[in-house]
């Protein structure tokens, strides 16, 4: 039962993590119909920005809860100027091509993220700075509980929340949920579409970077290819909960991450990334959807 309950805390917090990246998908596709493939290099871009951003500021001398919120935010900001930039010069101008042409820019894109990291940070992994000095809150039976677990899953949830509140409280969030609705529909309202898809992928990148933080909080290593794995497995944890749908792609990294570290605690390690696309298999063999996804039909 322990070795259970603290798989299902690790569970939690990784899950929290791919949910977080996953939220970028989905809002990305519910409002243009595109996967994001670059998505996981911005991911890559929030953690090396972090890096070098407590570098700079003396964050690495010494852990502290206010460094890392402060390199949390600096992160979060240069990631959501990043995706604007990307939707303004690789995706605006695809917007009423064919389908096929942005997700071939969106590979593309991700290439030449992965390529251009490599160059400007260099190819070798580096060891992020510690932003939070471990230790034991408190212990469920004999298993510790310890305060990056608790970040990472508070902190998780709090941007979670906000963005729930953004999407159904504020001008903007209507704004977002109309253009999903009916792009066209919304622009004859008078809502500025182009300002709410660049918005969108603001956020969704502000989220992304804020997950290259936090799991640098578990795994002491950051390099211009880590986001390629992540990037997948949360594609996966958004089509798992019903991509388009921002609770169900929660839901689905949620699940991913737990799935994950009870297949590496209970089986073997070396299942940890099958795992994820097991479940994609399944998933479109049962239920296409996703989990909280519906049907939307299509005029002809």
């Amino acid at each position: 039962m322990d070795v259970f309950f603290q798989q299902l805390v690790n569970g939690l917090a990784w899950g929290s993590i791919y949910a977080l990246i996953a939220l970028g998908y989905t809002m990305v596709y519910g409002i243009l119909k595109l996967i994001n493939f670059a998505h996981g290099e911005i991911y890559m871009l929030g953690a090396m920005t972090g890096y070098y951003a407590a570098r700079a500021l003396g964050f690495d001398d010494g852990p502290s809860i206010i460094g890392l919120f402060t390199v949390l935010t600096i992160s979060m900001v240069v990631c959501a100027a990043v995706g604007m930039l990307i939707e303004r010069v690789a995706y605006r101008p695809l917007r009423n091509a064919p389908r096929l042409a942005p997700l071939i820019t969106a590979i593309g894109v991700s290439l030449f993220l992965q390529y251009s990291g490599q160059i400007v940070f260099g190819p070798d992994p580096k060891v992020p700075p510690e932003l939070l000095a471990k230790s034991t809150l408190f212990t469920v039976g004999s298993v510790p509980v310890n305060n990056v677990q608790v970040v990472v899953l508070v902190v998780s949830l709090a941007l979670c929340a906000g963005l729930t509140w953004i999407v159904h409280r504020t001008r903007m969030g209507r704004a977002m949920r109309a253009v999903s609705y009916d792009r066209q529909a919304a622009a004859l309202m008078g809502i500025n579409t182009d300002k709410t898809i660049a918005f969108t992928f603001a956020v969704g990148s502000a989220l992304a970077a804020a997950a290259g933080i936090l799991v640098g909080l578990y795994n002491p290593k950051v390099e211009p290819l880590m986001g390629l794995m992540p990037g997948l497995k949360a594609f996966v944890a958004a089509v798992l909960g019903g991509i388009g749908n921002i609770p169900g792609a929660m839901l689905g990294g949620v699940i991913l991450g737990v799935a994950e570290t009870l297949v590496s605690g209970y089986l073997s390690s070396t299942y940890r990334d099958a795992i994820a696309f097991v479940i994609l298999i399944v998933i479109l063999l049962v239920r296409p959807t996703g989990l909280l996804g519906s049907t939307a039909k299509e005029k002809v």
